[in-house]
């Protein structure tokens, strides 16, 4: 059993239950929970990790494990026990019969996070959404806990009193939202097309969550997203406008971050915020380099990534980025040539990350020096309309001017080029 040191203040006091099966880092993954349950503002007393080569069926740790368990709530007033696995209605009840204190799992306790942190009406939707699917087939047998609703880690949110409705109440709600969500769907892949027409590129900011991708935001945009040292700071989509170094402007836009293991009803719930990523020209995978997971985490939004995409294949060129290299201690062990190292926090590798992105976009402009005669002003002009001057000045033989210029322009230039 490992304990926690940290001020405590008036926060919910937390025990953290797991079971290592060898299936996953376990240790990895409760230090994840322990960081899940600090984010949804909870204490954490206690750690108990139990091996075994599969939980048990009635109570999901072994018996000596939940009298242990039981011994160190009654000992530390511990308010709430949070498991490191999706748990069934029985296991949720036997232990709380075991122990007299409220029990959730790990799946409610990211819906939890999500519901506290949405604030947009489709963040807000999505959430509930969630919430709904995840506690219907769990709505009987769920014992004691339903009478603990409307307090606490693991029940606040737009989902909360919806629990102690019928299964009936509950499936028409969950029908009504998910019409809501296709009319949200409908107009983003509206907005996806105008995009397109108008030809703005889009590049989506994805990886796991706390990696920084809301710093990059701020650091490119001016965008003014929420930063936090905590997981899932940031639920709703955020879109801002960039220039990259050739003229050409894209739309940067960031999306809800992954985390191992990522409940499938978030994912499904999630998916049209999620599917920005398919609708984008580019995505830059984010991932901290400090992080001692990162090379797993990377790996984890790419699984993450292909289950989004038709047939598992991302059809969108992905650019990996390794953030916060300014605090990483050895960025070598970063091995691959195409990935971009970068502090979005200094400003370090951001020009080489932008370059990349020019790289990655399709190619719709060139940069190219032109020297125009005074009886072509019209052609001046049209550099001017179609892209981004960087240079002009006016000589005895007419204008020079440096630009990048939209591809579809060049052959009526091209006799001007010098």
């Amino acid at each position: 059993m490992n304990f926690d040191y940290n001020d405590e203040n008036t926060q919910e006091k937390a025990l953290l239950i797991g079971v290592d099966t060898g299936e996953y880092d376990a240790e990895a993954s409760m230090d994840e929970l322990a960081e899940l349950a600090k984010t949804a503002g909870a204490f954490v007393q206690a750690r108990i990790m139990q091996k075994r080569d599969a939980p048990n069926g009635v109570s999901f740790v072994g018996k000596g494990c939940l009298e242990q368990a039981a011994e160190f709530c009654g000992a530390n007033d511990t308010d709430i026990i949070i498991a490191d696995s999706e748990l069934t209605p029985v296991q949720v009840r036997n232990i709380e019969d075991e122990t007299d204190v409220r029990v959730i799992d790990r799946t409610t306790l990211i819906l939890d996070i999500f519901a506290s942190r949405a604030r947009s009406k489709e963040g807000k939707l999505q959430t509930e959404l969630a919430q709904l699917k995840y506690s219907l087939p769990r709505l009987t047998g769920k014992g004691s806990s339903m009478s603990r609703l409307g307090g606490g880690i693991g029940t606040r949110g737009p989902g909360e009193t919806k629990l102690e409705t019928d299964k009936r109440h509950i499936r028409r709600r969950i029908q009504s939202i998910k019409k809501e969500l296709d009319g949200v769907e409908r107009r983003r892949a509206l907005q996806h097309n105008r995009r397109k027409k108008n030809g703005v590129f889009s590049v989506a900011v994805v990886g796991y969550t706390n990696a920084g991708k809301s710093t990059l935001m701020n650091t490119l945009t001016n965008a003014g997203v929420l930063q936090e040292d905590k997981l899932f700071a940031t639920l709703d989509p955020t879109a801002r406008k960039l220039t990259l170094p050739d003229g050409r402007q894209i739309m940067l836009i960031d999306t809800v971050g992954f985390i191992s293991r990522l409940p499938h009803q978030l994912v499904d719930a999630f998916r049209s915020t999620l599917e920005e990523a398919v609708y984008a020209d580019v995505i830059l995978n984010i991932c901290d380099a400090s992080d001692s997971e990162c090379l797993n985490h990377t790996k984890i939004s790419e699984e993450i990534l292909k289950s989004l995409f038709d047939g598992g294949i991302v059809t969108v060129p992905v650019i990996t980025v390794f953030n916060k290299c300014d605090i990483a201690r050895d960025i070598n062990k970063f091995g691959s040539n195409d990935a971009v190292r970068i502090s979005a926090k200094t400003g370090e590798g951001i020009d080489e990350l932008l370059l990349a992105v020019e790289k990655a976009l399709v190619q719709t402009r060139k940069r190219v020096r032109l020297l125009i005669p005074f009886d072509k002003g019209s052609l001046v002009s049209k550099v001017r309309e179609n892209g981004e001057v960087y240079h002009e000045e006016y000589t005895e033989n007419g204008a020079v001017i440096e630009a990048a210029v939209d591809i579809s322009v060049l052959g009526a230039l091209s006799e001007y080029i010098i």
